[in-house]
């Protein structure tokens, strides 16, 4: 995958993050589906597709350089937070808490890219402009 020049490492670090996430959180589900029925009234399923889904878009919108990728920032650090203490919630399974480790970090770098300057087009600028 080629890396766009006007993307920072920041941008990079995260994306890598949302694709790893997005591998663990499907290799997750598969796992938590063999075990079957100690996992089967959880959020915990619903909530590892959610936030391989969203991390996938997330990291895809940051390559795009999409108007939107910060609202996609914003929302792959909620699911990433809350699917990590869903997780956490079966700590005597290491492939799910490895899964809680990886939300974490993924989430923390989320919420980052989240927070980073907004981007405005030049011609909202000059309509801004009074």
């Amino acid at each position: 995958m080629k890396m766009n020049p006007l993307q920072d490492s920041d941008t990079a670090k995260c994306i890598n993050f949302c694709f790893t996430t997005y591998r663990v959180c499907l290799e997750t589900l598969n796992h938590v589906q063999e075990q079957g029925m100690r996992f089967a009234q959880t959020e915990l399923t619903s909530l590892l597709q959610l936030c391989a889904d969203t991390c996938d878009l997330h990291a895809r919108m940051e390559m795009a350089e999409a108007e939107f990728a910060p609202q996609a920032a914003e929302l792959c650090f909620q699911i990433c937070a809350r699917t990590a203490l869903e997780c956490e919630k079966f700590p005597e399974d290491t492939m799910v808490i490895k899964c809680a480790d990886i939300c974490r970090k993924c989430a923390e770098h989320c919420r980052g890219m989240a927070g980073m300057t907004v981007r405005v087009k030049s011609s909202q600028m000059s309509s801004a402009r009074l």
